[in-house]
């Protein structure tokens, strides 16, 4: 994925810094780069640093790439450079590790967090990107749908039982399913299950004079209408699920 994330962005930049022709470049970025953390601001804009920085995964590749970035727009100051920085994306065709999270019969919670999450339906990002590739935006800019859900709103509207478990359990159990290759439980996602993460849209809808179609909520609501039902496991499963978590 570094490869892909990373050494691909340089190659491409590369040959926009050659090209004659090209006028705009638009960069899908995320907002993992701000992190997720316990000391982390209730709302980041797009000038808020990190508090604390990935050292791997996708939100490391991501700051990479915004690095270069930048870097070209200061070689290339007549090329129009936007970065889009996509809460994450939610919808009936995305498949990621939190929409693989969310479909599974049974969830996990860390014990005594109640994250603030923020989704970008897929609709309302692909219309983004259309409307910064046709038109000059230069800048950064933060892109998520209107409002936030708590992690215990999405689950109750999931339909699924969960299972709140202390913190070294929840890495226990989430390591196991990384194995198993059930979900993608990363060290980001660990993070982003305990502490949320919010990002501010105000410079978006001011530069495009456009809000996204659907706030979180609806965004959340369209991926659940595509998944059908809820697939429960037997409640006697779950309850023995619960016990030997926490040890019961």
């Amino acid at each position: 994925m570094k490869e892909h994330n990373v050494i691909g962005t340089m190659q491409l930049l590369a040959a926009c810094q050659r090209s004659a022709t090209v006028r705009r470049v638009v960069v899908r970025s995320t907002t993992a780069v701000y992190g997720s953390s316990p000391h982390a601001p209730a709302v980041f804009t797009e000038d808020t640093e990190p508090v604390e920085v990935s050292h791997s995964g996708y939100a490391r590749d991501a700051t990479e790439v915004e690095t270069y970035v930048r870097g070209f727009a200061r070689r290339r100051p007549d090329v129009t450079t936007t970065t889009l920085r996509f809460a994450n994306l939610m919808g009936p065709g995305v498949d990621s590790p939190l929409t693989r999270y969310f479909s599974q019969p049974v969830l996990p919670t860390v014990l005594g967090f109640d994250p603030r999450l923020q989704f970008v339906h897929e609709d309302d990002a692909v219309e983004v990107l259309c409307r910064t590739a046709r038109a000059d935006h230069p800048g950064v800019f933060n892109v998520a749908g209107d409002g936030v859900l708590l992690l215990s709103q999405c689950v109750r509207r999931t339909g699924r039982p969960v299972i709140p478990m202390p913190s070294p359990a929840f890495r226990l159990v989430s390591g196991l399913a990384r194995g198993a290759r059930l979900v993608d439980f990363s060290p980001e996602q660990l993070a982003l299950l305990s502490h949320g993460r919010a990002v501010d849209t105000t410079r978006l809808a001011a530069e495009l004079g456009w809000r996204p179609k659907y706030s979180t909520a609806a965004a959340f609501d369209d991926f659940l209408r595509s998944r059908g039902g809820p697939g429960e496991l037997p409640r006697a499963v779950v309850d023995w699920l619960a016990d030997f978590v926490t040890g019961r």
